[in-house]
């Protein structure tokens, strides 16, 4: 068994989740702009006492390690390695996009693809692709989204996040399937930081910096589309 505490604060939306052995305990989440810093540690406390539980018994706490905003990624690092820190507890990031798809994973029938858009400037955003059983399609990107953008797909691909509304108002693929109203939740967190916590893969707490996607190299899918 694993008691998990997850945070994510990758856009303004700030939300916290517990889990126990991937299995979802409490979570709560708030549409706050530049608040995070004041009130993670307060919801991190309200969910932990909602279940009697304290700081002590949390084996480890996850944080997502971005693309995103970066201040709400800075202050969500810095909440997590403070908490690891004084608890003495391994630190484990999850990627922002795994988060947003981890919101809609096994809920369509047929054959498709999963395309998470994380809202970044102007009309970029980063994306990646991977098919319905998660097997990356695409690597994760920065990518600047025109009417032309994602013609070499042919499957159905469902397309959601923050970054999605911008693309649905130039696109006009039949085969595009807009999903409105997915965000990066810690609740949704919990099955993916348990197969790490499983597997050791903790990141080094003093060390640990969020993927801010700064730069980007081009790279080539694993696997043709058409």
């Amino acid at each position: 068994m694993a008691l998990i505490l997850s945070i994510e604060t990758s856009t303004d939306v700030c939300s916290v989740a517990l889990h126990e052995s991937g299995e979802l305990l409490a979570s709560q989440i708030h549409q706050i702009e530049k608040s995070h810093s004041s009130l993670l540690p307060g919801i991190a406390g309200e969910i932990l006492e909602e279940i009697d539980k304290k700081f002590k018994d949390l084996d480890a706490v996850a944080i997502s390690a971005g693309p995103g905003s970066y201040t709400g990624l800075r202050i969500g690092i810095t909440t997590v390695k403070g908490f690891c820190f004084s608890m003495e507890i391994p630190l484990i990031s999850v990627d922002t996009l795994d988060i947003f798809t981890a919101a809609v994973a096994g809920k369509f029938k047929g054959e498709y693809l999963l395309c998470p858009m994380l809202d970044a400037r102007r009309m970029e955003v980063y994306t990646k692709i991977v098919s319905q059983d998660l097997e990356e399609i695409w690597p994760l990107q920065a990518k600047i989204l025109d009417e032309s953008s994602f013609k070499e797909i042919q499957e159905t691909t469902y397309i959601f996040g923050n970054g999605m509304p911008k693309f649905r108002d130039i696109s006009n693929q039949e085969n595009l399937i807009f999903i409105d109203e997915i965000v990066p939740d810690a609740k949704f967190m919990g099955g993916l930081a348990f197969e790490k916590y499983q597997q050791s893969k903790f990141e080094d707490v003093a060390y640990f910096e969020p993927n801010y996607l700064k730069e980007w190299r081009t790279t080539t899918p694993k696997k043709q589309l058409l």
